[in-house]
């Protein structure tokens, strides 16, 4: 089969630079998920009316080292933490609830995790964790213009309240930043092994299944 033909019918362009946000971007995403909640999502039959849009954890995570030798994949090892707005040392991590949703974001603070890429494109972000599947997304007239988000719960039908839903939000985010222990079976010493992509995520998700 000619290469022509395993193309998508349909590839969105390609964004200009996304421009980095200097301070924490919890207040502009509550604002711009409230706005979708008034206008599109409220009398729709899947959401979960005990949940309300809130943003969480939000704190710039900076990469030790990243490899380019797979542009799909940014290799994050190292050590994050929150940083003055004005040092921009690192992009933003964080986790939305909203009433349709709960998924953790990746957004441009500076730092070297954030590729531009076209809406709808996947990549692969390597955390501590191990590498998890990001979707992108640009609308140049939101408030938050450009994001990439890690679907957690998709509706969020299982969660009761908003405290579980931030406490399952919480507990993705920092099980992401933390590394797990894995013993490689090719060393005798027991060291660590990266697992692969899918695997990663679906062993990531299983844990956070039943809130």
């Amino acid at each position: 089969m000619s290469p022509e033909f395993r193309k998508p019918a349909f590839e969105a362009k390609q964004p200009p630079p996304a421009t980095p946000i200097t301070d924490n971007p919890e207040q502009r995403l509550e604002a711009m998920y409230l706005q979708i909640w008034a206008t599109n999502m409220r009398d729709l039959p899947f959401v979960n009316s005990a949940l309300s849009v809130e943003a969480v954890g939000f704190r710039r995570w900076q990469p030790a080292s990243t490899d380019h030798s797979d542009t799909d994949t940014a290799a994050v090892a190292g050590e994050g933490g929150a940083a003055s707005p004005c040092e921009r040392s690192g992009d933003w991590v964080g986790a939305v609830i909203t009433p349709w949703f709960i998924n953790l974001f990746v957004l441009p603070g500076g730092g070297n995790l954030w590729s531009d890429r076209r809406p709808g494109q996947r990549c692969h972000i390597l955390f501590p964790v191990g590498p998890l599947e990001f979707i992108a997304d640009h609308d140049p007239t939101a408030i938050v213009p450009a994001y990439q988000y890690c679907p957690l719960f998709a509706p969020p039908s299982q969660f009761a309240s908003q405290a579980a839903a931030r406490a399952a939000a919480s507990a993705a985010l920092e099980a992401m930043l933390m590394a797990p222990t894995v013993a490689n079976p090719r060393s005798g010493s027991g060291g660590t092994s990266p697992p692969k992509p899918d695997s990663a995520r679906r062993a990531f998700l299983r844990r956070f299944a039943r809130p």
